[in-house]
């Protein structure tokens, strides 16, 4: 790849390409213009004259790029004649040679990446809101940088491969992604693309390969220690490694799918409400088969076949694996053999297994073990890798129980802690929750607003977002939520949200707060609810007027006109202003 070149490196890229042919027009131009002024011509009257360096320079100029506007000052002499055939051959010789200089250089690959970078970097430049710098295209990228633009965000990209890059164009986002093919491992490029620009508000490292995003890791962490990043990483030791370099979120898409695995052989109702709160808006997530407990087999003992076998041992699940290279211990039962031989299958025991996972790094032979698996068993319950988000439209036709699209789950978990970050620690506690407790949650919540995917976000009660909420507790009001809850259109009907999580200072967190918890100044609650309760609670927060009618049912006047015209309010007092 091309390294990013300095402002000016463009100049003198042409010079030196160019150097050649412009000393040869030069050389030519010359030549004929001393030439034509040793040549002897005639007046009208048949005395010997000779053209001064300017006139033979004249005529030399338009020679060379039209061949003739006429003979000047007089008609040429023979010997002036003779001369200027030569040079209208010379510079036909010198032209060409110039003009297949030129379409060479504009074809050339530096030049272009050169240009490319020139512009990228201008549009980085200029922008003057925040974004997030993407590192990685691919199926995660994509999808991460479709979310950003749903949420009004900016995105800047840096993708190797430079066909991926060209997507970005046809794509329709609402607003320009600036893009450039180069490798994000340079601190230079990644420098160019905005790390150290005062909008640049995250990194998000997610290239295939994890020593890339773990180079990027470490130069954000240098080079703009205050950004928050958000690294891809599958094997757990550059997790490790990026954990200690200070990276705050290290996203293993293996890892998460097998800790909500064993959170639903655990808790099956945590598991069914963390997919209904992480689902993609506007959609409808339906109710999942709990996965049951008994015995599994596991196709591919990899990665993500090792992340498997550690969930169910945690959940006391036995397991036997089935691949064809004996696993690193012999603490699980083993059967040599491919997934998709039904002889292998059955001396794994899959006729009286319960689940199967098809884990291995081909889509094809997962989507083979399935089908030879339930024509065996049909009642297994199947748990299919996916690698491919192409083949897509295969895995939704076979129906499993469960896919596992890395992408996805690497979209899904980047979108949960941008646009709602007090989602991560409410997930995190939730599977350490009561299962009960969850079940009636997650019951209580889907009764009320539907299986449609709920708007999740979160308010923080200060003076910047809930400006009103914010002066009534501060001159020591008593609010609870019960009585925010409601709507501002009719205080008499429940807005259609309930309140999830409630983060303090004082690291008095509560799970599920009830409707009777009173809030206090810099609390951070975490909502959910059906499309459009947010920005009506929003308004409710940050508006004066709005809280006090849904607080006391007061419609307060809007201004000393209508407060003089509405006369005094005895029965339900006006509370102080600030």
């Amino acid at each position: 790849m091309t390294p990013l070149p300095r402002h000016h490196s463009i100049f003198f890229l042409i010079l030196r390409r160019m150097r050649a042919p412009l000393i040869l027009l030069i050389v030519i131009m010359a030549i004929s213009v001393l030439g034509l002024t040793l040549a002897p011509g005639v007046d009208a009257d048949g005395n010997v004259q000779y053209l001064s360096f300017f006139h033979a320079f004249y005529f030399i100029s338009y020679t060379a790029t039209t061949i003739g506007f006429g003979e000047i000052p007089y008609a040429f002499s023979d010997q002036q004649r003779l001369w200027v055939t030569i040079c209208i051959y010379l510079s036909v010789i010198g032209w060409a040679y110039t003009l297949g200089s030129v379409f060479s250089l504009l074809s050339d690959r530096n030049l272009q990446q050169a240009f490319a970078i020139q512009r990228f970097s201008g549009a980085v430049r200029r922008m003057r809101e925040p974004f997030y710098l993407v590192c990685g295209y691919g199926e995660t990228g994509r999808l991460v940088c479709d979310a950003l633009d749903r949420m009004g965000h900016r995105a800047v990209v840096i993708e190797l491969d430079e066909s991926k890059v060209g997507e970005i164009e046809l794509q329709g986002y609402a607003a320009d992604v600036p893009a450039v093919d180069a490798d994000a491992r340079n601190p230079e490029t990644l420098k160019f693309a905005g790390l150290t620009h005062p909008h640049c508000v995250g990194v998000i490292a997610l290239t295939n390969d994890d020593a890339s995003n773990l180079a990027i890791a470490i130069a954000a962490r240098l080079l703009a220690p205050r950004l928050p990043v958000l690294c891809r990483a599958e094997s757990q030791e550059t997790a490790a490694t990026m954990t200690a370099f200070g990276t705050r979120h290290v996203i293993n898409p293996f890892q998460e799918f097998a800790e909500m695995l064993a959170l639903a052989l655990h808790t099956p109702a945590a598991w069914q409400l963390a997919n209904w709160l992480t689902g993609l808006p506007g959609t409808t997530v339906e109710r999942y088969r709990n996965p049951p407990r008994g015995h599994w087999i596991l196709c591919g003992h990899g990665r993500f076949g090792q992340q498997m076998v550690s969930a169910m041992d945690a959940e006391q699940v036995p397991v036997t694996i089935l691949d064809r290279d004996p696993p690193d211990d012999f603490d699980h039962r083993w059967v040599h053999g491919e997934g998709t031989s039904a002889d292998a299958l059955r001396q794994a025991g899959v006729l009286s297994a319960t689940g199967i996972v098809a884990a291995t790094r081909s889509d094809i032979d997962n989507l083979s073990i399935a089908v030879a698996a339930r024509e065996l068993n049909p009642s297994l319950f199947v748990i299919l890798r996916q690698n491919q988000y192409a083949n897509r439209a295969l895995f939704e036709a076979y129906d499993a129980d469960i896919t596992v699209v890395p992408s996805e789950i690497i979209g899904h978990e980047c979108l949960a802690i941008l646009s709602t970050p007090l989602l991560v620690p409410f997930l995190t506690l939730l599977r350490r929750s009561n299962p009960a407790w969850c079940e009636g949650l997650y019951e209580r919540m889907t009764a009320r607003l539907g299986l449609a995917v709920p708007e999740v976000w979160s308010e923080r009660i200060n003076l910047a977002s809930a400006p009103a909420l914010y002066r009534r507790l501060m001159r020591g009001d008593t609010v609870t939520l019960g009585m925010l809850l409601r709507s501002p259109e009719n205080r008499d009907e429940a807005l259609e949200c309930e309140v999830l999580y409630l983060e303090r200072d004082t690291d008095d967190h509560r799970m599920g707060p009830g409707v009777d918890t009173a809030l206090r100044a810099g609390d951070e609650i975490l909502l959910a609810g059906r499309p459009g309760t947010r920005s009506s609670f929003a308004l409710t927060i940050a508006n004066e007027h709005t809280l006090n009618y849904v607080l006391t049912g007061t419609d307060l006047p809007g201004g000393w006109v209508w407060e003089r015209m509405s006369g005094p309010r005895k029965s339900r007092p006006r509370p102080d202003l600030p």
